[in-house]
């Protein structure tokens, strides 16, 4: 029998043209290809999402959640997006391969479909399966109408169940464009779509601007017992930030286009007092930098970056911050006499922090039903994982 419904995001990722690809290429590597694409879109989905499920060149995954955090769930699917073009370019330019194959894989994109609502999981055959109408829904979902009426080929479809849940008051004005859609026995799904063309040109063309160590007057490390994803939620969500800054009373976010990216601006309040954040570069899990200004007399504005790296198994993560060095010897003096204060705080609330996150990673992970394994890939004339 069915466990009692739950409410879920529901994503289906779809590698789009694998069909027609398929029908003119080496199946040998054509399956290889498709196992390593696969691999990357999965695990980037992770440990936002559990995969439910592989269907043929689509990964079925969900969280069990009440509560959606709008900025987290678009960060995920266009890092996942990201990740799976890195992952085609690593592929054509490492392949020294001419079959048709390797030749067309330009030829393959990536769409996904986003759902909330109710699911019920259920044992069959051994295996969980997710069963409901908003199983269903998601699923009628991926034969859509959004390329032919919008010219979009890559893209995110959230649905407006998804996007009330998200908190999103105004996705006309957060750059997503209305679409809707007609289903027999499901009826209209109205929804709002994301062109992620658009998210990838962004990505490539962005300034990336990060303090490296050589610039850096002040560092600090450690590493959490957490992936990269659930660190870079810890640090930058304002409802988890309280948890563990020292001195923090609240974090008041003012967002760009409605979520957090480049221009958001936060206000950290200390009691009376605020330091004033401004996100200069966000690159979700990997790099944050910000510009800030401490209440502090003759104190300047000072940027750094914190750094989030994958150890080598994935299951852990090398947080570092590098506070920029001032271009003035007085600003210098003035952040050297503040280092024992920033060495203080960080420490402090890195020792708070850590417990946190693997109670977080544990909690995520406790009574879940063993994930579907992914294919493998003889990684032909492939480079490493990007």
């Amino acid at each position: 029998m069915p466990d009692q419904p739950e409410p879920a995001c529901l994503v289906i990722a779809d590698i789009s043209g694998y069909t027609t690809y398929l029908a003119g290429v080496e199946l040998d590597h054509a399956q290889d290809i498709l196992a390593d694409l696969t691999d990357a879109v999965v695990r980037a989905l992770r440990p936002t999402f559990r995969l439910a499920k592989l269907e043929g060149d689509a990964a079925f995954a969900y969280v069990v959640t009440d509560v959606i955090d709008g900025s987290i769930l678009q960060d995920t699917i266009e890092h996942c997006y990201i990740a799976f073009r890195r992952r085609l370019r690593d592929i054509g330019q490492a392949s020294q391969c001419d079959c048709n194959a390797c030749t067309y894989l330009p030829r393959l994109d990536l769409k996904f479909v986003v759902h909330h609502g109710l699911i019920a999981r259920q044992r069959m055959a051994g295996r969980e399966e997710l069963v409901g109408r908003d199983v269903i829904v998601v699923h009628r979902l991926l034969k859509n109408n959004v390329q032919a009426a919008l010219g979009i080929g890559a893209y995110a479809l959230y649905t407006n169940d998804c996007v009330r849940m998200m908190g999103l008051a105004d996705p006309a004005g957060a750059g997503l464009i209305e679409h809707r859609e007609m289903y027999d026995a499901v009826g209209e799904v109205a929804g709002w779509v994301r062109d992620l063309e658009a998210v990838w040109q962004d990505a490539e063309a962005s300034s990336g601007l990060v303090v490296a160590a050589a610039d850096a007057a002040w560092s600090t490390s450690a590493t959490f017992d957490g992936p990269p994803a659930i660190v870079w939620e810890w640090v930058t969500s304002p409802a988890r930030r309280i948890q563990w800054q020292i001195g923090v009373d609240a974090v008041n976010e003012g967002l760009a286009g409605g979520r957090r990216g480049v221009g958001t601006t936060n206000h950290c309040i200390h009691g009376r007092d605020a330091i004033v954040e401004e996100v200069l570069a966000w690159h979700p899990p990997e790099v944050l930098t910000t510009r800030f200004q401490m209440p502090m007399p003759g104190v300047p504005k000072l940027t750094r970056s914190e750094l989030f790296e994958a150890t080598p198994d994935g299951d852990r993560t090398l947080f570092t911050v590098h506070v920029q060095r001032p271009s003035s010897i007085k600003d210098r003096a003035k952040l050297e006499e503040m280092a024992p204060f920033l060495v203080r705080a960080y420490g402090d609330g890195m020792a708070k922090l850590a417990p946190l996150i693997k109670a977080d990673v544990a909690a995520r992970s406790a009574g879940a039903a063993p994930e579907p394994e992914l294919p493998a890939s003889a990684r032909r004339n492939l480079t490493a994982r990007s």
